[in-house]
C-alpha cells in the first residue's frame, strides 16, 4: 500500500471514529428522556449519564494524548478502541441508572484515549499548509455521523430500544482498529521523549477532575454547599501546582508556555465556546422540543437536523480557507455566526415558533465548521510531529471542559428561571464575549506568504520557548 494510500484510509479511519463518538453525544440527548422512563431515574441521575462521560473525558483527555506521543498512536488508539466498543455494549445491556452510568464512565474513558490520537492521526501525515483541508476532511466525514444523529436517536427510540444507540458501536470500532493496525506506522521517540512526568499528570488529572466535578455537581448540590467550595478550591490549587511545576521542567507533560502566546490561547477559547454552544443546543434544544412543543424524540431529531447538516459541506470549506488565510478570520467569522444563531433562536423560542427557529439553527450549524476546524489547526501546528498527541490532548481538553462547563452553567441558569430561552441567553452572552477575545487577540499572519510561521515551540534544550520554523499559527 502507497504512503498516500495509507494517509487517506487513516483519515477515513479517525472522521469515521469522529463520527461515531459525536453519534453518541447527540443521540444521548434525544434518548435521554425515555432513558429516563425506563431506568426510572431521578432527574440528577440522567444528568450524570451525560456528565459521568464528560468528567472522564475532560479528566483524562490531555493525559491521553500525551501517552500517544510516548508509547505511540498506535498502540492508544487500539487500546481506546477495544474500551469504548465493549463500554457501549454494557450501555446497551444495562439494567439500572447505576448500571448506565457506570458504563458510560468507561466509555468516556475509552474517549478519552481515542480522541486526541485521533486528532494527531488525522494532521501527522500532511505537511502544516495542508492540516486545515485534513481536518476539514476529518470533520466533514465526523459530522455526517453527527448530522444523522438526532435522527438515528429519534428512530431508534421511537421504533427498536434506546438501547441500540450503544450497539451500533462496536461495529465499527472493530473496523477502524483493523484499518489502524493495518496502515499506521508511529514516528520514533527518543527515550529522553519517553519519560513520563508523573507529578504533572498527577497533579493536572486531579486538579482538571475536581474543578469539573465541582461544577457539574454545582447546579444540583448549590454553588455554596461546602463540598463544592471545597472541591473547587482543591482542584484550583493543584492545578495551579501543575503550572509551576511544568514551567520548571525540561521534558513537560503539557508545554503550557504555549498558552503565553495570545494566538493559541484565543483559539483554544475559540474551542471552549464552540462545545460550550453544542451543549445548549442539543441537550436543551432537545427538551424544548419534548418539553415545550410536545414533540416525539424522533421528531425533535429532525427539527436538529439543520445544525448539523451544513456542516457536511463547510467542513472542507473552513479547512480550505484557514490553510490559505490563517486561523484569524475563519473563527472570528464563526464565532459571530454562532452567537448570531444563538440570538436568533433565543428570540423565536418568545413565540414558540420553529419556523422562527430555523434560521437560527442553520447559521448556527454554518458556524460550527469555522469554531473548530481553524482553531484546532491552530493548535496542532504550534507543535512538532512528535508532540502531535500533546497538541490534540490540548485541543480536547478545551473541547471537553466546554462541555462540561457549559452545562453545568446551563443547568444552573434553567434550575434557577425553569426557562430554555434564558439557556440560549446566557450562551450567546458567552458567545459575544470570545468574539470580542478572537478580535483582539488571533492574530492575521505577519508574512505575506500563503504560510507563515508564527507560533512558538518549546525547546527542551534551553528550557525556553521560540519561533518554530515549520509550524503556523
Amino acid at each position: 500500500m502507497s504512503n498516500k494510500a495509507r494517509r487517506w484510509w487513516i483519515l477515513s479511519a479517525m472522521g469515521t471514529i469522529l463520527g461515531v463518538i459525536l453519534l453518541d453525544e447527540t443521540v444521548i440527548g434525544v434518548a435521554l428522556p425515555t432513558m429516563q422512563i425506563d431506568l426510572d431515574m431521578s432527574e440528577v441521575r440522567s444528568h450524570w449519564v451525560v456528565n459521568i462521560y464528560m468528567l472522564v473525558l475532560a479528566g483524562l483527555a490531555a493525559a491521553a494524548g500525551k501517552f500517544g506521543d510516548i508509547v505511540g498512536h498506535k498502540i492508544v488508539m487500539n487500546t481506546g478502541l477495544i474500551v469504548f466498543g465493549l463500554a457501549s455494549l454494557a450501555c446497551g445491556f444495562a439494567q439500572t441508572d447505576l448500571w448506565l452510568i457506570a458504563a458510560r464512565g468507561i466509555q468516556g474513558a475509552g474517549a478519552a484515549i481515542i480522541f486526541p490520537s485521533c486528532l494527531s492521526m488525522a494532521t501527522i501525515g500532511f505537511p502544516p499548509e495542508q492540516r486545515g483541508f485534513a481536518l476539514g476532511i476529518r470533520g466533514a466525514i465526523g459530522t455526517t455521523f453527527l448530522a444523522v444523529g438526532p435522527l438515528v436517536g429519534g428512530f431508534l427510540t421511537d421504533f427498536v430500544t434506546w438501547r441500540a444507540i450503544f450497539w451500533i458501536n462496536p461495529p465499527i470500532c472493530l473496523a477502524v482498529a483493523i484499518i489502524v493496525f493495518v496502515s499506521w506506522a508511529d514516528h520514533p521517540q527518543t527515550e529522553k521523549a519517553k519519560k513520563v512526568d508523573k507529578a504533572g499528570l498527577f497533579l493536572m488529572v486531579g486538579g482538571l477532575s475536581m474543578v469539573v466535578f465541582a461544577v457539574m455537581e454545582g447546579p444540583d448540590w448549590g454553588w455554596t454547599d461546602p463540598a463544592i467550595i471545597t472541591l473547587s478550591a482543591a482542584g484550583i490549587v493543584l492545578l495551579i501546582f501543575f503550572v509551576l511545576v511544568e514551567l520548571r521542567k525540561r521534558m513537560p507533560l503539557i508545554e503550557v508556555r504555549l498558552f503565553t502566546n495570545p494566538s493559541f490561547a484565543a483559539s483554544t477559547l475559540v474551542i471552549f465556546s464552540a462545545q460550550y454552544s453544542a451543549m445548549a443546543m442539543f441537550v436543551f434544544g432537545a427538551m424544548y422540543f419534548q418539553d415545550v412543543l410536545k414533540w416525539s424524540p424522533l421528531i425533535a431529531g429532525l427539527a436538529l437536523l439543520p445544525t448539523v447538516v451544513p456542516q457536511i459541506a463547510t467542513a472542507p470549506l473552513a479547512g480550505h480557507v484557514a490553510d490559505r488565510f490563517g486561523a484569524r478570520w475563519p473563527s472570528i467569522f464563526g464565532v459571530a455566526a454562532m452567537a448570531t444563531g444563538l440570538v436568533i433562536v433565543s428570540i423565536a423560542m418568545t413565540w414558540e415558533s420553529y419556523a422562527g427557529m430555523f434560521p437560527g439553527l442553520l447559521l448556527w450549524g454554518l458556524s460550527q465548521s469555522f469554531v473548530f476546524v481553524p482553531p484546532q489547526r491552530a493548535v496542532m501546528n504550534a507543535v512538532s510531529p512528535q508532540k502531535q498527541g500533546e497538541a490534540g490532548g490540548i485541543n480536547m481538553s478545551a473541547q471537553l471542559l466546554g462541555a462540561t462547563i457549559g452545562m453545568a452553567i446551563c443547568s444552573t441558569v434553567f434550575s434557577m428561571t425553569g426557562s430554555i430561552q434564558a439557556v440560549y441567553f446566557s450562551t450567546w452572552t458567552v458567545a459575544i464575549i470570545v468574539l470580542v477575545i478572537s478580535w483582539l487577540a488571533i492574530e492575521a499572519p505577519m508574512r505575506h506568504d500563503a504560510f507563515p510561521r508564527t507560533s512558538i515551540e518549546y525547546d527542551a534544550s534551553k528550557d525556553s520557548c521560540r519561533p518554530s520554523p515549520e509550524t503556523e499559527l
